[in-house]
């Protein structure tokens, strides 16, 4: 078998030839493998290949439609040779103890949350962490530990505070766990108010607050203060949970980086949250939905010990620390490949084009478009909110739409969201589209 080393060191040109002898499904054209095709064919399967010609035009939701590089997918066929996604591997339980299982890829998965922890400044010797099934897989952990820490801790049920701005798994989960909502309210950028926030906690004194910050709201790309909320919480039994699905994977590549960071420079010995969830499918570009989320090795034991009260399965040998039993082992093993130098080379490149091309449509919406009453919260943001264009626009580019409410009045907004696939081309079709469409309101 080819080492992972070797194997991504051939050509580009004769890389997949070389592992496999001919060229993989994955890179054919389309309408070639229809061309050769012997069998019956579902008849979806057209539609897909047109919408596979479409996909630059998907600017409303935050999923990288770039397909990952080829080195991505040589490293998914050095996986396949070895039978990982070719019978049932399972990684079940702590991936940083050892498994009864022994067709698993928890190796991986470790070395994976060791390389992407860094990214976050976590401290190298106090991590620990799992890829989860999805961003929202994610802050059910990060919620459900903080819960459970803050009862153990003081004998009560935690009430959960969060903006109306957070993604609507906040909600779900708050619902799910049978917590008590607290909605903090937003400073005018959508972001959390700390200042609303500390009344918040001086009216509920008596319980311990399950705090859950987002960098990168859903709709507007606002951003929660972590010092501020921080500054706010001083004083009270808490826990803060970072919802970054989005700008987590980005912000790390950038002059931004800060924003997401576990320890601070300025003061290396005080956590900034307690744990974060980033989404693999939104800024990656992993080709299927999953979700890193790490915390310290330290406050995962203190959660292990209350959680090994409720659930200590004998017969898989250890406490598991996780929610789900049965995880998919081939997630971690192929997002690995993000974490290397040369994945992480080019998502510097896709950070940097990404919030460059934001930049450059903010200016444009402005210039020519004023009365769309374009938005961008701030500078991290890969984000540009305006007045709901037409339903055949809504529809050409898959924009997501929401009601604002504006001052006093209720208003039809829409989003452009940035990513690697939405060059320049696509925004000045997008641009020009919005011109022959005059607005509606």
């Amino acid at each position: 078998m080819l080492t992972r080393r070797r194997f991504l060191g051939y050509s580009t040109a004769g890389l997949l030839t070389a592992a496999t002898g001919c060229t993989p499904p994955f890179l054919e054209d389309p309408a070639d493998r229809d061309a050769h095709s012997s069998g019956t064919v579902h008849p979806s399967l057209a539609n897909k290949a047109g919408l596979a010609r479409l996909k630059n035009r998907f600017l409303g939701y935050p999923v990288n439609l770039t397909m990952p590089s080829e080195e991505f997918f040589a490293w998914r066929q050095e996986l396949q040779s070895v039978g990982i996604g070719q019978f049932a591997y399972n990684n079940v339980g702590n991936p940083y103890k050892e498994s009864a299982i022994p067709y698993n890829t928890h190796d991986l998965e470790r070395e994976l949350i060791a390389g992407m922890s860094k990214l976050y400044a976590f401290p190298p010797q106090d991590i620990w962490g799992f890829l989860s099934h999805s961003g929202t897989d994610s802050n059910m952990h990060g919620m459900y530990m903080g819960r459970t820490l803050l009862q153990g801790r003081t004998g009560k049920l935690p009430k959960v505070y969060f903006t109306r701005e957070a993604h609507y798994s906040i909600q779900i989960l708050r619902d799910l766990l049978g917590l008590d909502a607290v909605f903090v309210d937003t400073l005018p950028d959508g972001g959390m108010d700390p200042s609303d926030l500390e009344r918040k906690l001086a009216d509920n004194v008596s319980r311990p607050a399950l705090v859950v910050a987002t960098v990168g709201t859903t709709f507007k790309g606002a951003v929660d203060s972590l010092d501020r909320i921080r500054q706010a919480l001083k004083g009270h039994s808490y826990y803060l949970h970072l919802d970054a699905a989005l700008f987590g994977g980005y912000l790390p590549f950038t002059a931004h980086a800060g924003e997401v960071a576990y320890r601070s420079t300025a003061d290396p010995g005080t956590p900034r949250y307690d744990s974060i969830a980033v989404s693999c499918h939104k800024f990656f570009g992993f080709p299927a939905p999953a979700g890193l989320f790490i915390t310290t090795k330290s406050r995962f034991e203190e959660f292990n010990e209350l959680f090994g009260r409720i659930h200590d399965p004998e017969y898989i040998h250890q406490v598991p620390g996780t929610i789900t039993c049965s995880r998919d082992a081939v997630k971690p093993a192929e997002f690995y490949y993000f974490s290397t130098p040369e994945a992480q080379e080019r998502l510097a490149r896709d950070a940097r084009s990404m919030l460059a091309n934001t930049s450059w449509l903010m200016e444009r919406m402005q210039s020519r478009f004023s009365g769309w009453q374009p938005a961008r919260m701030n500078d991290l943001s890969n984000t540009v909110f305006f007045r709901r264009p037409s339903d055949r626009l809504v529809k050409k580019y898959s924009l997501a739409t929401m009601h604002l409410t504006i001052g006093s009045q209720r208003l039809d907004y829409a989003h452009v969201v940035i990513m690697p696939h939405a060059d320049r081309g696509v925004l000045t079709e997008f641009l020009d589209d919005l011109e022959k469409d005059p607005p509606g309101f």
